[in-house]
C-alpha cells in the first residue's frame, strides 16, 4: 500500500516521500480500515524529528487519527461501516488497523474529512479538561492556543458544557477568531496581559496549557481557589518555577497528560465517554470540526510545513 516514509529516519518535513509500506497485520479484535482522510498532529511533527517514538507495538508510519471505511470488522464493526479512529501510529497511509474500542460512527452530517480531525482532539480535550480538569457548568475555562487543533475543539466543547470560555492567541487576528468560534473572551497575548483580563473576569477555574515556561506563573495568578491547570504540551517552555506559597493558597491542582501512550483499555474507556458525551455535541451542532486546508496524501510535507508555521485555524487533514 502507499504510504508516508520519512526518509532517512528523521528530519525536516521535506524528508516526508510517498513510498510503499507492507499492509497492516490485524491482531485480535482490531478492524482495518479503508483510510479516506487523516489528520495531522503536532505530535507528528516531534515524532518526524525523531523524539517522539511510537508506543511498542504501533506501526512506525506516522498518523494518529484517521477515517474512512471498515474493510474487515471486529467488535461492533463490519465491513462497509463509515468510522473515525483513534491510532497509536499508521494513518497516514491507506489502510490502517486499531483496536476496534477505538473506532466511533463518524457523527451524522459530517465528512470523512470532518471526521478525521475529531479522535485525536477531542479524546485529548476530554481527557485533560473535563476529566483531568473537573470543568462543570457555570465555571470558567481559559484556553491557551486558542486557533490551533486543540483550541478551536476546547472552546466549543466548553461552551458545549455550560462554561465560559477565555482564550489567548498571539496576534489580533487569532484572538478575533477565538471570538468568532464563541469564546466569550478573547485575548491578543502578543499585546494583551491575559493575567489582567482574566482577574477583571473573575479569575479562571481550569486552564488548558499548551506553552508551559512563562505562561505558569500567570496561569497560577488567574485561578480561582481550588482551581486547576492542565498541561498538554510545552511550546514555550519544558520548565517553570513553582511558587509552592501561591499554591497552597489557591489550593491550586496542577497536572496534565499525553494521549498516544495510554493503554488499550483506558482509550477505550475514554472512547466510550467521548461518544456518550461529546458526540451528541457534535451531532446537534454545538461542536464543529474546523479544518483549515486539506492535502492530498503525497503532499504530507506541505501539511506539515503549514502547521509548523502556525499559519492555521483548526485541523490540516491528508486525503488518501
Amino acid at each position: 500500500m502507499r504510504a508516508i516514509v520519512i526518509e532517512g529516519g528523521k528530519g525536516p518535513a521535506e524528508a516526508l516521500k510517498i513510498g510503499e509500506a507492507e499492509n497492516p497485520t490485524l491482531a485480535t479484535g482490531q478492524i482495518l480500515i479503508k483510510v479516506e482522510a487523516a489528520g495531522v498532529n503536532r505530535p507528528d511533527i516531534i515524532q518526524r524529528l525523531g523524539f517522539y517514538p511510537p508506543p511498542p507495538g504501533a506501526p512506525a508510519t506516522m498518523g494518529l487519527e484517521v477515517a474512512g471505511e471498515v474493510i474487515d470488522g471486529a467488535g461492533r464493526w463490519k465491513p462497509g461501516d463509515r468510522i473515525c479512529a483513534l491510532l497509536g501510529g499508521g494513518g497516514y497511509a491507506e489502510r490502517a488497523a486499531c483496536d476496534a474500542r477505538h473506532a466511533l460512527p463518524i457523527p451524522i452530517g459530517l465528512t470523512a474529512v470532518e471526521a478525521a480531525g475529531l479522535p485525536e482532539t477531542v479524546f485529548t480535550v476530554y481527557a485533560n479538561v473535563f476529566e483531568g480538569g473537573a470543568l462543570k457548568a457555570g465555571e470558567t475555562l481559559m484556553v491557551h492556543g486558542a486557533t490551533s487543533g486543540i483550541g478551536v475543539t476546547a472552546i466549543q466543547m466548553g461552551k458545549a458544557a455550560g462554561a465560559k470560555v477565555i482564550a489567548t492567541g498571539r496576534g489580533r487576528g487569532k484572538a478575533d477568531e477565538a471570538k468568532r468560534l464563541g469564546a466569550d473572551i478573547a485575548v491578543d497575548a502578543s499585546a494583551e496581559d491575559f493575567e489582567a483580563v482574566a482577574k477583571s473576569a473573575g479569575g479562571v477555574d481550569v486552564v488548558l496549557d499548551m506553552v508551559g515556561g512563562s505562561y505558569f506563573a500567570k496561569n497560577l495568578a488567574s485561578l480561582k481557589t481550588g482551581g486547576r491547570i492542565v498541561f498538554i504540551a510545552s511550546l514555550g517552555g519544558g520548565t517553570a518555577e513553582l511558587p509552592i506559597g501561591a499554591l497552597m493558597q489557591k489550593r491550586a491542582i496542577v497536572t496534565g497528560s499525553t494521549l498516544r501512550p495510554r493503554g488499550a483499555d483506558e482509550k477505550a474507556r475514554l472512547a466510550a465517554e467521548v461518544e456518550r458525551v461529546v458526540w451528541p455535541w457534535i451531532e446537534a451542532g454545538k461542536v464543529k470540526p474546523v479544518v483549515e486546508r486539506t492535502f492530498p496524501l503525497a503532499d504530507a510535507a506541505k501539511a506539515h510545513a503549514l502547521l509548523e508555521s502556525g499559519a492555521h485555524t483548526g485541523k490540516v487533514v491528508l486525503t488518501v
